[in-house]
C-alpha cells in the first residue's frame, strides 16, 4: 500500500514537471502554461494596468474653458521617446552610482509590462514557428498598452506590430491595431493611422466581425487622428458615428466634444441641442452634465432665455452633490445677471465664485477679469487694476501666452502707471497741503489726527482683552469639566502627562522655567529682546506726540520744489493716459485743467493748451475748445501744434511720414532677426534727426543696444543699453533694456 501510494506521488510530481516544459506540445503543456499565464502572471499585470488607468484618471483635470482633449489622458510632451533603464542591479548605467540611478518609483504601467514581459519569457511556447500558449498574444497587448501609457509610443508599435504579424486570427487583433493606430497618431503619423483604421472599417462593413465598443473605439482614433491634420468636418463625422454605437463614458465625452465644435464653428443651435441632451439626460457622467448646462449659457439663444437659465442654475447649486462644481456655477449666473444689466447680482456671484472651496485658478482668472471689466466700465480705475493684477497672479506658466492674458497685461499696465501716478498726486498734495499751513494750524490738525489713532489704538486693545478673557472662560470653564471626565485634555491625563514629561527631559534636560528656555546663552537673545522692547516703547510713545509729526514735514525748499514738480508731472501723465490710452475725457480734462491752474513750467503750457483743445472739442465743448485754440494761435504761433490748427492737411502729410518710417522699421527688424547686426546699426545710424518725435525712434534705439552687444564688448552693450533706458524711461523699450541691464549685472 505504501508502495503504491510513493508511485502514484511520483507519478504526479513527473507529470508537473514535464507540463513545466515549454517545448513540448502536449495538451497538458499548452493548458498548464495558458492556465498559468492567465490566472497567474498576466492577472496581476492586468490588476496593475487598471490601477495605473485609475490613477490616470483622477490625476487628470479637464479644461472646460477649452475644447476637450478627445483620450483623457494627460501626456507630457517633453518626455514622449525618453529612454528608459531598469533601476535594479545591473540593469542600466552607471548602476554602481546611486546618484544617477532613477529613483522614480515604479508606476502600476511599469508593474503591468513588467508581468506582461514575465508571461511571455517564461511561458511562450514557440515550437516550430507557431505559438501553442493562447495567452501570449494578450500578453503582448497589455505590454504594447503599458508602454503607450508611459509614453514610450516606439515600443508600443513594435509590440503591438509582432501581434498584427504573428497572430492575424486573434480574437483582439481589432483592439491591437486600434492601438497601433492611437500610437502612430502620438508619433504624428497620422495619416499612415488614418489608413490603417479606415481599412479597419471597410473590413468590418463587409464581414461584421467588430464589436459595437471595437466600432466606437476606431471611430473615436479615427477623430483624434483628423483632429492632428486639422481635417474639422472628418472629426465631426466620425464623432457623430462613434457615439451611435455604445452608451458609456467615451461616448458622452465625444457627444460634449461635438458640442464644443459646433460652437466653435458658430453653430449654436446644433450645439445647443447637444449640449440640451447631454444636460437632461440622467445616465450622462455628472461632469459632463453639469459642463453641459454651463455650455447652455455660452451657446445662448437671446436674453429672453437667462431667466429660466438663472432658475437651472439656481436649482443646481441647491443640489449638495454639486458643491465641486459651485466655482462655475456660482460665474456663470453672474454672467446671465451682467448680461441682463443686474451689475450689483453680477459682482455678488463673481465674488462667490472666487470664495468657493473648490477652485482653481484657471477659474479664478475669469472671475477676476469679469470683475475689473465692470470696474473698469464704472471709471473705478484703482479697483479694476486691483482685480487684473489677481488675474496675472493665478495665471499658471502653462496660459501665459494665452491672448486673453496678453490683452489684460497689457491693460494692466497703463493701470499700473496710473496707479502710481495717483499716488504720487495724492502724497505730493496731502505733504503740500501740511508746508502751506502755519505753526498752530499745523498743531491743530495733528491734534485731531492723534485723538483718530488713539480712538483706534484703543478700539484694537479692547478687542485684545476680550479675546484673553474669553480664552480664560473657556479655561475656567474646561476645568470643571473635564475633571470629572478622565482626562481628555492633555493635562488631565495622568499617563499622556507623564510620557510627555519624560519625552521632554529627553530632548531638553533639566531646564529652568524661564523665558527663552531653549537658548543656553541668553546673552544675546535677552539684549536683542530688550533693544526691540525699546524700540516698540519709544514708537508707541512717539506716534502720540505732535513733535513726530511736526519734524517730518520738509522745511528744504528743494525737496518742497520736487514735491510740487513731481505732482504736475503725474497730473499730466494722468491726463495723457486718461485721454489715449482709456477714452475718458471727463477724467482728462479734470486733470489738465486742474494741472494748467498749478503749473509753473513753460514748457508744459502748449501742450496742456493743446490736449485740451482737442477734449473739448471731441466733447463738443466748443466754446470751451475755441479757448484753448485761441491762446496757441496767438502765444505759439509758430509751434506744431499751431500749424496743425491752421492747416489739418499737415497732419496727414506727417502720417505719410510715419508709414515711410514704419517700412523702414520693418526692413530693419527684418535684417536683425537675420543675424546682419553691422547693418541694423548702419541703418539706425543713418536715420533722419529730424524725425526724432516718432513712436518708432525708441524701437530703432533698441535694435540698436541689442545689436551693439552682438557685435561688441560688454561694457559697450551696456552703455548702449542705458542710453535707452535714460532717453525712454517712460516706454517700455526703456523698461526693456533696464532690465536687461540688470540680468548683466
Amino acid at each position: 500500500m505504501k508502495r503504491t501510494h510513493q508511485i502514484v506521488s511520483l507519478t504526479i510530481v513527473f507529470s508537473v514537471l514535464l507540463s513545466c516544459s515549454t517545448k513540448k506540445d502536449s495538451v497538458i503543456n499548452r493548458n498548464f502554461h495558458a492556465l498559468t499565464t492567465k490566472y497567474n502572471v498576466l492577472f496581476n499585470g492586468q490588476q496593475a494596468y487598471e490601477k495605473g488607468l485609475k490613477n490616470i484618471r483622477e490625476q487628470h483635470e479637464d479644461n472646460f474653458w477649452k475644447r476637450l482633449e478627445i483620450e483623457p489622458i494627460t501626456f507630457d510632451k517633453r518626455s514622449i521617446g525618453k529612454l528608459k533603464f531598469n533601476s535594479s542591479p545591473g540593469g542600466g548605467f552607471n548602476s554602481s552610482n546611486d546618484e544617477e540611478k532613477d529613483n522614480t518609483s515604479a508606476t502600476p504601467f511599469d508593474r503591468a509590462e513588467e508581468k506582461a514581459t514575465k508571461a511571455i519569457q517564461k511561458h511562450s511556447m514557440n515550437i516550430r514557428g507557431y505559438e501553442k500558449n493562447r495567452q501570449i498574444d494578450d500578453a503582448y497587448l497589455l505590454l504594447g498598452k503599458a508602454r503607450y501609457h508611459t509614453q514610450r509610443f516606439i515600443p508600443a508599435v513594435e509590440a503591438f506590430n509582432y501581434i498584427i504579424a504573428n497572430y492575424p486570427k486573434a480574437n483582439l487583433i481589432y483592439n491591437t491595431k486600434v492601438w497601433r493606430a492611437k500610437s502612430n497618431i502620438r508619433l504624428e503619423n497620422e495619416k499612415l493611422a488614418i489608413e490603417s483604421l479606415n481599412l479597419l472599417i471597410e473590413l468590418d462593413k463587409n464581414e461584421k466581425n467588430l464589436t459595437n465598443l471595437q466600432r466606437q473605439e476606431t471611430y473615436t482614433a479615427l477623430a483624434m487622428a483628423y483632429e492632428k491634420t486639422d481635417t474639422i468636418q472628418k472629426v465631426i463625422n466620425n464623432l457623430a458615428t462613434s457615439i451611435t454605437f455604445v452608451n458609456n463614458h467615451q461616448s458622452s465625452r465625444n457627444t460634449f466634444i461635438l458640442g464644443q465644435i459646433y460652437a466653435e464653428l458658430g453653430r449654436k443651435d446644433s450645439a445647443r441641442a447637444i449640449f440640451e441632451k447631454l444636460a437632461n439626460t440622467r445616465r450622462t457622467p455628472e461632469k459632463y452634465r453639469i459642463h453641459a448646462n454651463i455650455e447652455l449659457v455660452k451657446n445662448m439663444k437671446s436674453d429672453s432665455s437667462s431667466v429660466g437659465l438663472i432658475e437651472r442654475f439656481e436649482k443646481l447649486i441647491r443640489n449638495s452633490d454639486n458643491r465641486k462644481y459651485l466655482n462655475e456655477l456660482y460665474y456663470q449666473i453672474g454672467v446671465l445677471e451682467e448680461g441682463r444689466d443686474s451689475i450689483n447680482k453680477a459682482k455678488e456671484y463673481y465674488l462667490q465664485s472666487l470664495e468657493s472651496k473648490k477652485n482653481n485658478n484657471y477659474q479664478k482668472t475669469y472671475a477676476y477679469e469679469r470683475l475689473g471689466n465692470i470696474y473698469f466700465k464704472e471709471q473705478e480705475y484703482l479697483l479694476a487694476g486691483a482685480f487684473y493684477d489677481s488675474v496675472l497672479q493665478a495665471t499658471t506658466e502653462e496660459f501665459e501666452t494665452e491672448k486673453r492674458i496678453r490683452r489684460i497685461k497689457r491693460k494692466n499696465k497703463g493701470l499700473v502707471k496710473l496707479r502710481n501716478y495717483e499716488e504720487t498726486v495724492k502724497n505730493s498734495d496731502s505733504i503740500l497741503k501740511l508746508v502751506a499751513m502755519n505753526t498752530s494750524e499745523r498743531e491743530a490738525y495733528f491734534k485731531v489726527y492723534i485723538e483718530k489713532l488713539k480712538e483706534e489704538d484703543e478700539i484694537k486693545r479692547q478687542r485684545f482683552l476680550n479675546t484673553q478673557n474669553f480664552g480664560s472662560q473657556a479655561g475656567g470653564n474646561s476645568n470643571n469639566s473635564f475633571i470629572g471626565n478622565q482626562g481628555k485634555w492633555y493635562f488631565y491625563n495622568t499617563q499622556s502627562k507623564g510620557f510627555g514629561r519624560v519625552n521632554f527631559q529627553k530632548n531638553w534636560g533639566n531646564r529652568k522655567l524661564e523665558d527663552n528656555w531653549r537658548w543656553s546663552d541668553k546673552t544675546t537673545v535677552n539684549n536683542q529682546a530688550e533693544n526691540e522692547a525699546e524700540k516698540e516703547i519709544a514708537e508707541a510713545s512717539n506716534k502720540y506726540e505732535i513733535k513726530t509729526y511736526l519734524e517730518a514735514i520738509p522745511k528744504d525748499e528743494v525737496v518742497i520744489e520736487q514735491l510740487r514738480k513731481d505732482r504736475d508731472d503725474a497730473l499730466y501723465k494722468l491726463g495723457l493716459i486718461y485721454k489715449e490710452q482709456f477714452k475718458n475725457p471727463d477724467l482728462a480734462i479734470h486733470n489738465l485743467e486742474r494741472l494748467s491752474k498749478l503749473n509753473t513750467d513753460e514748457k508744459l503750457k502748449l501742450p496742456i493748451n493743446y490736449h485740451l483743445y482737442q477734449l473739448y472739442d471731441q466733447t463738443g465743448e466748443k466754446l470751451k475748445a475755441g479757448q484753448r485754440r485761441n491762446t496757441i494761435l496767438r502765444n505759439y504761433p509758430n509751434s506744431k501744434y499751431a500749424q496743425i490748427i491752421k492747416e489739418p492737411n499737415t497732419k496727414i502729410i506727417a502720417e505719410e511720414k510715419v508709414n515711410e518710417l514704419h517700412k523702414k522699421y520693418r526692413y530693419v527688424y527684418s535684417l536683425y532677426k537675420h543675424f546682419e547686426y553691422e547693418e541694423v546699426v548702419n541703418q539706425v545710424n543713418s536715420l533722419n534727426p529730424a524725425i526724432d518725435n516718432s513712436e518708432l525712434i525708441p524701437k530703432f534705439a533698441l535694435l540698436k543696444a541689442l545689436s551693439i552687444g552682438k557685435l561688441e564688448s560688454k561694457e559697450a552693450y551696456k552703455k548702449a543699453l542705458e542710453f535707452v533706458a535714460f532717453n525712454y524711461a517712460d516706454r517700455i523699450e526703456g523698461e526693456k533694456a533696464k532690465e536687461i541691464i540688470e540680468l548683466l549685472k
